[in-house]
């Protein structure tokens, strides 16, 4: 992992790849870079592969004061200005998919393509708001243990990637979850926005998604009915992880 201070903050990233288009993979809550890692092995050889650690994720620096979404997108903006990059691909998941719509909504003129992996483009209503906001509260009083034990059965029907994000989530930092937590419930609807945009879109969801049903990405289809929708049967809110090699071939059109 490379080290760079960006907005005030150490960020960690990794960069994998052969060359080609920059890819930008961004991690959805509560992980890090690492859900990527069968996906990078499929991509490496076709694109230049930047993989962030998320403020107050993985090896990034935890943060004290309150963030946005547009923040966390700006954060992007600093580690490629810090690699020198003009314009990139990105692609996000869950989390990671708001973060890359702020990304691709604040900074256009640097966005080649963009992809949603098991992500959604509303907003949140008033009761999911306010169920953000109640579990920060516990997270910063109680820590991180029971998101592991609730979470983790429900990004995943694989009982190996169960105990994956499992661990993933235990090593998370009370502060860093708690932000991003108020961070999604403060974050823009992006329905109307995509519905201007002409850049290439990719949208990929597990049919068996217990958090953002697959419906979320049809509605984006509606919206932009030139993307791409690749709906993967049996598959949850870790399709990169499930089913890697679908994922890595929808990513591809992003080049």
């Amino acid at each position: 992992m490379e080290l760079v201070f960006v907005n005030g903050v150490e960020l960690a990233y990794e960069r994998i790849g052969a060359g080609g288009t920059p890819l930008v993979l961004v991690h959805g809550y509560p992980l890090d870079h690492t859900i990527w890692k069968d996906v990078v092995a499929l991509l490496a050889a076709d694109f230049d592969l930047i993989l962030p650690d998320l403020r107050g994720f993985g090896l990034s620096e935890p943060v004290q004061s309150q963030f946005t979404m547009k923040d966390m997108a700006a954060d992007i903006v600093g580690i490629i200005d810090h690699l020198g990059l003009e314009k990139v691909s990105i692609a996000g998941h869950s989390m990671g998919g708001y973060i890359s719509l702020a990304f691709t909504r604040n900074w256009p003129e640097r966005v080649i393509g963009l992809g949603l992996v098991a992500s959604q483009a509303r907003a949140d209503t008033s009761e999911r708001k306010w169920s953000r906001y109640s579990a920060a509260e516990e997270i910063m009083a109680t820590g991180v243990e029971a998101v592991a034990r609730d979470m983790a059965p429900r990004l995943s029907p694989v009982e190996e990637v169960r105990a994956f994000v499992r661990d993933l989530i235990l090593r998370q930092v009370p502060v860093g979850m708690a932000g991003a937590l108020r961070a999604m419930a403060e974050r823009q609807d992006a329905t109307a926005y995509l519905r201007g945009t002409g850049f290439p879109l990719v949208l990929v969801h597990g049919k068996a998604d217990d958090l953002i049903p697959v419906d979320m990405a049809r509605e984006i289809l509606a919206v932009r009915p030139e993307a791409q929708l690749v709906e993967l049967p049996g598959v949850g809110h870790m399709p990169m992880m499930e089913a890697p090699q679908a994922v890595a071939a929808a990513l591809r059109s992003l080049q």
